[in-house]
Order: C-alpha cells, then sequence, then structure tokens
C-alpha cells in the first residue's frame, strides 16, 4: 500500500522538528545553576555564564514548567515589540 502525501509530510515535519529536542536556543553548557524555592512552591533555576544571567525555568507548583532566555547576550530576558517577555513551553521530547 503506497504511503499518502500526507503521511510523508507529516513523517518529514517531525523529523525537521526533533533535531535538538530538548537544547536552549541559548549556549548554557558549563553554565552555574541557582535554585531556590519562591513562597507560593515555584521553583526558580537561573542559568548563569560567566555571571551573566542567560535563561531562567521557572516550574509552578501546578502546572509546566517555562522557560526565559537572554538570546542576545545582554544581560536581559528578551522582550517583544510590546515590552512583555516571551515564555517558552516544551510541548514535547523524545
Amino acid at each position: 500500500m503506497p504511503a499518502t502525501p500526507l503521511v510523508l509530510a507529516l513523517l518529514l515535519a517531525g523529523c525537521a522538528t526533533s533535531g535538538g529536542a530538548g537544547m536552549p536556543p541559548v549556549d548554557v553548557a558549563g553554565a552555574e545553576v541557582a535554585q531556590r524555592t519562591l513562597d507560593n512552591g515555584d521553583v526558580v533555576e537561573e542559568y548563569r555564564v560567566s555571571g551573566q544571567l542567560r535563561m531562567v525555568k521557572v516550574t509552578p507548583a501546578r502546572g509546566a514548567p517555562y522557560y526565559m532566555y537572554d538570546q542576545n547576550g545582554d544581560g536581559r530576558m528578551d522582550n517583544s515589540k510590546d515590552g512583555v517577555s516571551p515564555v517558552y513551553w516544551k510541548l514535547y521530547s523524545w
């Protein structure tokens, strides 16, 4: 039975998006990780490279962890045009 073009497209899309799964978009190799728990039970992990904050992972007491990044290396979490920091969730991993 020949595979339909839709099935082939889905397989190729899955291969294209699985490369680098689980890798943050910033280089945090050798980062110092400082972890603290807030009063509401959320756990905040700060990843610093050479003393500069590069990534923050927040694990809420209830809910999925989310990430904030400094992709351009200026020491501040990246903002969108409205001044709101984008938040990233890991939707799936292999």
